[in-house]
């Protein structure tokens, strides 16, 4: 099954506390936790112009969005460290990476000038911006920061 832009509708992630596969929809509500030991999993998905709404916007867990460029270094740089913060932050967070050149109309939307541009949205509105790549650990520090913001917002 595939998303409108071709995409899959869904992925397979393995656990990364027992090692079980888990099927994990890209749109879905709530927070994808394992099948076997219930422990949460992280959620890094890719989403275009066709379907940011839905896996982003729509999500009920914070966002982290990763727009980027193939051509961008420093994006291939900071790569690594979005996947690591998918995995600190499962069940937190859900990470969405966005390439500009293929969807022009969601940076145009969060007016993107330069790559890489990190975000985090809660319900689809921007809670903290980062142009520029950072270092892992002030990355992390970076989403904890916007996580408590999200969480001061939501009360």
């Amino acid at each position: 099954m595939t998303d409108t832009d071709g995409r899959p509708a869904a992925q397979v992630i393995t656990c990364p506390t027992c090692g079980s596969t888990n099927r994990v929809p890209n749109a879905a509500r709530g927070k994808p936790t394992c099948a076997r030991c219930h422990n949460p999993l992280p959620w890094l998905v890719a989403a275009g112009d066709a379907d940011f709404d839905r896996v982003a916007v729509d999500s009920d867990l914070p966002v982290l969005v990763d727009l980027w460029a193939p051509w961008c270094g420093p994006c291939h740089m900071l790569a690594p460290h979005v996947e690591k913060a998918a995995q600190t932050f499962a069940g937190r967070l859900k990470v969405v990476k966005v390439n500009v050149d293929e969807a022009p109309r969601v940076a145009e939307r969060f007016g993107v000038r330069g790559v890489p541009t990190l975000l985090v949205l809660d319900h689809g509105g921007p809670v903290a911006r980062q142009v520029g790549a950072l270092p892992g650990s002030q990355l992390e520090r970076w989403i904890e920061g916007a996580l408590v913001q999200s969480a001061a917002g939501r009360s």
